[in-house]
């Protein structure tokens, strides 16, 4: 029966073409010692290549060096190329910041790819059955999962990951292995309670099947797969929005956040995922309280905030938009000063700019041509000499409100933090004139007193 299976399972998703060269991730275990010895069978048949891929995670010592004497003795009697690899994943986990689960995943899947590509292969099967489905739907479940999430494992995802046992129990995957005399290593620590799928596989689930549901692996999965038909509906929907509205690059992606605030919520939480799937491969560790996070970063609060997610994820709320990428943005300070004449230019070269400044009557400057790019300030009110210069820490000007302190009115006015660094702050002996083009200081006023004026242009290269 399990051979048929996996005959109908590959035949229905179309999982196995003719002339695909396959790289099997080989645990030693009953699943994928099980997946093994059924392609093998179907070599001929299907006309496909394999090659096994066996790594050593040296969690579990001389037990774990079994495992891997037991794939290469097996492949050697059926006659399939493999590859042997050992990395202490505890220290790299360690080294990284990475749970054990989510090392050893990492670095399982970068062998795999690499093997991949070695042997110029086109898919990658891993042994995931029945069982792995529903507990992977209750594990999602129990951390606040979304509709994706409740899809489950996919029988083949795009990169190349095909799953050929999912329709298949465990039990009869243990039976297989016993009638063909395969003898599959036993991993002890998955009969060890301390992670969380193995307390769902070895607590939860058996609790659920006697009081409530004897067949619940097989409800949690049919329901997991009538999810999977509106999940499509709205991911198609989600696919055409995420490429209207987002800029994707190697490393980033950058969504439009006044197009964003107008999707539907269901479309805004695929769009992220995507966003996140673009940069890191997959959304593997990223759950749904991370995605409401960013989420909330839409609103105009949170302007210039960031935030971390797991696996190296930076998160940045830019004025317009979200930024997803695997880069953190390190802020450089830019600084510079310099003297103004009353009548003069000044070029700032590291902001690009111009001052131009101008001393005339009071007469003369009102029937003058009102500029934007310009400001007016009583000349007399002016201590000592003029400088022009980048943000001071301290800093605070006079406004109609009261003193203000420039990092305050810089997160009043929305501007980017790495972006206050290049705003020209105007100063005397006593204090601010002018803050860039935003604000002006009351104490500089020009009133009815005002006889000289100090007029400044504000000019872009």
């Amino acid at each position: 029966m399990v051979f048929e299976k996996v005959l109908s399972t590959i035949d229905k998703h179309n999982l196995i073409e003719d002339g695909d060269k396959i790289v099997l991730g080989i645990s030693g275990g009953p699943d994928s010692v099980c997946l093994l010895h059924i392609l093998n069978r179907l070599k001929e048949k299907l006309n496909i290549e394999l090659y096994v891929a066996h790594l050593n995670h040296q969690i579990r010592g001389i037990e774990a060096q079994k495992d891997a004497l037991y794939v290469s003795d097996i492949c050697e009697k059926m006659g399939i190329t493999y590859f042997l690899k050992s990395i202490d994943v505890p220290k790299y986990c360690k080294d990284n910041g990475m749970s054990i689960e989510e090392g050893a995943r990492k670095l399982r899947y970068e062998m795999f790819n690499e093997i991949k590509q070695k042997t110029k292969s086109n898919k990658i099967a891993i042994g995931h059955n029945l069982n792995d489905q529903a507990e992977t739907v209750l594990m999602r479940i129990m951390r606040g999962t979304g509709l994706q999430g409740l899809r489950g494992i996919e029988y083949a995802r795009e990169n190349g990951i095909i799953r050929p046992l999912l329709d298949v129990e465990r039990k009869e995957i243990e039976e297989y292995c016993e009638v063909h005399n395969l003898n599959p290593r036993i991993d002890e620590s998955n009969l060890e309670n301390i992670y969380t799928r193995n307390k769902i596989r070895l607590e939860l689930i058996p609790y659920m099947k006697d009081n409530f549901n004897t067949n619940l692996i097989e409800s949690i999965v049919r329901m997991s797969n009538n999810l999977k038909t509106d999940s499509d509906y709205i991911e198609s929907d989600a696919e055409i929005k995420f490429k209207n509205i987002c800029k994707v690059s190697s490393d980033s992606v950058e969504v439009d956040i006044n197009s964003f605030k107008r999707l539907h919520n269901a479309i805004k939480v695929r769009v992220l995922r995507k966003g996140i799937k673009a940069i890191l491969g997959d959304t593997n560790f990223i759950d749904q309280k991370h995605i409401d996070d960013v989420m909330e970063l839409e609103s105009e609060s949170k302007i210039n905030k960031m935030l971390t997610l797991p696996r190296g994820v930076f998160v940045y709320r830019r004025k317009s938009s979200i930024m997803l990428t695997t880069t953190e943005i390190v802020e450089e300070e830019i600084e510079f000063s310099y003297n103004i004449p009353s009548n003069g230019f000044v070029k700032i070269k590291e902001i690009n700019s111009i001052i131009e400044t101008q001393t005339m009557t009071i007469d003369r400057y009102k029937s003058g041509k009102v500029d934007k790019m310009s400001r007016g300030f009583d000349f007399n009110k002016i201590k000592g000499g003029i400088v022009i210069r980048n943000r001071q820490q301290g800093d605070k000007i006079k406004l109609a409100g009261g003193t203000k302190k420039l990092k305050d009115l810089f997160i009043d006015l929305k501007i980017p933090r790495e972006e206050r660094c290049k705003i020209p702050v105007v100063v005397d002996e006593e204090g601010i004139l002018q803050v860039g083009e935003y604000k002006s200081s009351e104490n500089y006023k020009i009133d009815e007193n005002t006889k000289e004026v100090l007029k400044i242009i504000f000019k872009k290269l």
